[in-house]
């Protein structure tokens, strides 16, 4: 798993935007803030949809402070998925540093 801070994603989803935002948050987070184009899938249910995506597919996951979404991209990995990023600081961080306009919770 590779660890990007929000500068180092907003520029990769620049670079490739066929990468795929996976926000493992809870709906009512998902609902305060989300990173647009993102897939909500709460950590609850990521288990049963894991299977919806392709083993090399290039996926970031998103949480609020990036422990739950390394939790995910860390099961990913042991599943076989090769290229799995994780937000490091989370939505916290991309609204501190890519989107100042976003809400804070």
């Amino acid at each position: 798993m590779i660890e990007m801070t929000a500068l180092e994603l907003h520029q990769h989803i620049k670079e490739n935007p066929d990468i795929t935002l996976i926000d493992v948050r809870e709906t009512w987070e998902y609902n305060v803030v989300n990173i647009e184009n993102s897939v909500h899938i709460p950590i609850s249910e990521i288990q049963s949809k894991m299977h919806d995506f392709d083993e090399e597919q290039s996926i970031a996951f998103i949480c609020h402070h990036g422990i739950r979404s390394r939790m995910v991209g860390i099961y990913f990995e042991r599943n076989d998925f090769t290229n799995i990023i994780n937000l490091r600081g989370g939505i916290d961080a991309w609204a501190k540093t890519v989107d100042s306009t976003m809400a804070l919770y």
